[in-house]
């Protein structure tokens, strides 16, 4: 099925429901009209990091269910899969190949080995402190062969995820036959996890360095476009690399708005999110909220660094159980740049507040991504944070089928229904239509064209009221 401009639900493959099959059972029960595609995060067996850890591409978790029923949702939905091109799991053949039988593998080429990579088997000071990393220290796992050698292979993540050599024959291999096999089971787009970290060169910061970043997402391209799949390169950084992207005609994420909305209804001011509006491209999936955090890095310099400082204060303070330590090493997290709470929770659990943000997301330029967790106006998960001490479990509540129709009882999650259903019936939100913004102290007018339909969206940035008409 071919991407659609209609709502795509990000989800987890048990997050609704126990599996795929009751995922897919309750979307047509209750979300058939508001939902049009779904983002199933990593189904494949996986070793860590909620399934970002694959070990193997070719089959589905069997706690989830088997490849049938991915095609029966896919028969529903257009699809979106995840395929992680920085890394691949250390349980892999591959890897577990490599150091049983290290230069006698198949699969030496596919890891980065400092020895080789670096000019003296190791970084430079001057060198680690170039690269944009996630650690504190050189991005590296200290692998320990069969025969009891040790040696560093570059790991930018945790270290069940280990970084592959792009650059090599075998990965491209390894590569150009994943995406074909995800093609084949009704992947409409493909996201491409942690895109810019994927090629590594000395001397440069090893994110999204050019030109062989570009030859890669080429390369990719030429595969999948091959199969009528599109691709969608996961960036979480200053705004300006996604419109580089864009400005080559290939899908993006608006990872800025979610902050920019925040900042509007926090201060009562539309000012910087008619900027972001009239200047982001139509060709774009919108998120509030993902399987992470809240990005920060995605909005520097279209919010002054001070109304960023003041945007996060505001939702530690006004946020329903945000607190800085959840974002924290306390809770396993070195990401400075996201702040770990659902959205709802993000504004104070205020429904008025919330089904407001999701307006204007829906009225945004680009086709709107809701996480589940969004779709039924979800509170922070202490619990589960407190007992995973993983920090971005706040935003990864699991919600049993029984619990899913329990929450259409409440008013909030009707009215975002109903909203949803609107954004994907209403002609005026076409891709090729176009976009007006007016802000003007605490009101917020935006208006969508399509040939000859309109839609306007006026609000009230104080008292969080608005009218569609």
């Amino acid at each position: 099925m071919n991407i659609q401009n209609k709502i795509m639900l990000i989800t987890y493959a048990d997050s609704m429901g126990k599996n795929i099959k009751e995922l897919h059972e309750i979307l047509n029960q209750y979300y058939s009209q508001a939902i049009g595609g779904v983002h199933i995060l990593p189904f494949y067996p996986s070793s860590a990091d909620r399934g970002f850890a694959p070990i193997r591409y070719d089959k589905v978790d069997e706690a989830f269910g088997t490849f049938s029923d991915i095609d029966a949702l896919g028969k529903d939905y257009y699809l979106m899969f995840d395929f992680m091109v920085n890394h691949i799991s250390a349980q892999s053949e591959y890897f577990q190949d490599f150091l049983k039988n290290k230069e006698n593998s198949p699969y030496k080429d596919m890891f980065i080995r400092y020895k080789n990579f670096w000019k003296n088997g190791e970084p430079t000071q001057e060198q680690v402190d170039l690269i944009y990393k996630r650690k504190p220290r050189a991005p590296y796992v200290e692998a320990e062969f069969t025969d009891g050698t040790k040696e560093k292979i570059w790991c930018t993540f945790c270290e069940e995820q280990i970084d592959l050599d792009v650059s090599k024959p075998i990965t491209k291999q390894f590569i150009h036959e994943t995406l074909e096999s995800m093609c084949s089971h009704g992947a409409s787009i493909i996201r491409l996890d942690a895109f810019a970290y994927a090629v590594k060169k000395a001397d440069t910061n090893c994110f999204f360095v050019e030109p062989e970043t570009w030859d890669l997402l080429r390369e990719i391209e030429k595969v999948l476009s091959a199969q009528g799949c599109e691709i969608l390169p996961e960036i979480h950084e200053h705004y300006t690399i996604p419109m580089k992207i864009a400005e080559k005609n290939f899908w993006i994420y608006d990872f800025a708005l979610p902050v920019l909305v925040l900042h509007s209804l926090f201060n009562h001011t539309g000012a910087y999110l008619k900027n972001w509006l009239e200047m982001c491209p139509m060709k774009q999936f919108t998120t509030l909220d993902t399987h992470d955090g809240i990005g920060i890095v995605d909005v520097k310099d279209l919010l002054p660094d001070e109304e960023i400082e003041t945007v996060k204060e505001q939702m530690y303070q006004r946020g329903a159980n945000v607190k800085k330590i959840y974002s924290s090493e306390a809770y396993n997290n070195l990401d400075v740049y996201q702040i770990n709470t659902t959205y709802y929770s993000a504004l104070g659990n205020n429904d008025d507040a919330y089904l407001l943000a999701r307006a204007i997301q829906f009225f945004a330029p680009g086709i709107p991504q809701v996480y589940y967790i969004g779709l039924l106006a979800g509170e922070n998960d202490i619990a589960l944070m407190e007992r995973t001490k993983n920090g971005r479990d706040i935003n990864r509540h699991y919600y049993t089928a029984e619990d899913v129709s329990n929450e259409q009882k409440r008013d909030v999650v009707q009215k975002l229904k109903s909203l949803m259903e609107l954004r994907n019936t209403h002609p005026a939100f076409g891709l090729d239509g176009s976009i007006t913004v007016e802000a003007n102290g605490d009101k917020l007018m935006i208006k969508r064209t399509c040939s000859s339909s309109q839609i306007t969206l006026n609000a009230n940035l104080t008292d969080y009221s608005f009218t569609i008409s």
